[in-house]
């Protein structure tokens, strides 16, 4: 299980107003690489986003916004050289900021971590989108007087591709959505703590497929620092510390889940509650048998 030490301050760092998410990110990769020298990183990121300054600046001065986006497209993935990781998407280090700065490749949410802190250092306002399925970017032009003036939807694992709203329908066809209900204006930007959820979800699920159960376990322990009432991972937490043997753990998770989720409960998941109570059962004849 994760300090408490630990958790304090990651829930310190996330409750801040700062936008910064590279300096929780790599407290998060610290979990897996103890030795990690986060400062180096951060430094990287300061250099690239002073790199991606100078080659938006011009735009930015002559209000172009397509063209400021091409150019941090150009610096970030023909430059540097960063591309989504088709191949190996369920490979855990793309869930790490450090191994995507050091290996050039992740998944869409962490590509649009390094393309959020570059953009942010390079003076551009860029903001996540929880899209379903596949995590995205958008760039807002306002005027003066913070009236809209255009948008443009980024695909970070994509080159920085630029979304119609077709490549917008297409993508969420694809993961399973209601193409027909999206609607441009109606997308609301990720905040710090869903683009952090969303982000160590897709790592618990991860671990969780690989039976990684004790690194599973702690992801889990820091979603629910992020969010206390997210009854499904108190499940899973609980389900986490069963298949480790840590009975009392498992217990306490499982009966608070059981007791919170059958207020109100319409029926609908009355299978997998009865599935809980029986482990909730063996799980009182065990810890009653090691007293």
């Amino acid at each position: 299980m994760i300090s408490s030490e630990f958790i304090h301050k990651f829930t310190q760092i996330v409750q801040t107003p700062d936008p910064d998410l590279a300096t929780v990110s790599l407290l998060v990769a610290r979990l897996e690489y103890p030795q990690l020298a986060a400062a180096t990183y951060v430094e990287r990121l300061n250099q690239m986003g002073e790199t991606a300054r100078e080659r938006v600046t011009e735009f930015k001065n002559l209000d172009e916004p397509l063209q400021a986006i091409q150019a941090l497209n150009t610096y970030l993935f023909n430059e540097e050289g960063f591309s989504g990781n088709k191949h190996h998407y369920d490979d855990p280090r793309n869930s790490f900021l450090n191994e995507v700065l050091d290996r050039r490749t992740g998944i869409p949410i962490t590509l649009a971590t390094v393309y959020m802190e570059v953009a942010r250092r390079a003076g551009i306002a860029v903001e996540g989108l929880n899209f379903p399925g596949h995590f995205l970017l958008r760039y807002q032009n306002k005027n003066a007087s913070g009236e809209l003036k255009s948008d443009l939807i980024i695909d970070a694992f994509n080159g920085g591709a630029i979304l119609s709203d077709t490549d917008c329908r297409n993508l969420l066809r694809k993961h399973g959505g209601d193409a027909g209900s999206f609607d441009r204006l109606a997308l609301v930007g990720a905040t710090k703590i869903d683009i952090l959820f969303r982000m160590l979800f897709n790592l618990k699920c991860i671990y969780v497929n690989m039976r990684s159960f004790p690194q599973g376990r702690s992801i889990a322990q820091l979603l629910l620092a992020l969010r206390p009432s997210a009854m499904t991972e108190l499940r899973d937490r609980g389900l986490l510390s069963y298949h480790l043997n840590d009975f009392s753990a498992a217990l306490h998770d499982l009966e608070t889940y059981l007791r919170f989720t059958s207020r109100g409960t319409d029926g609908s998941h009355e299978g997998e509650r009865a599935e809980i109570w029986e482990h909730v059962k063996t799980l009182r004849r065990r810890v009653a048998s090691l007293n």
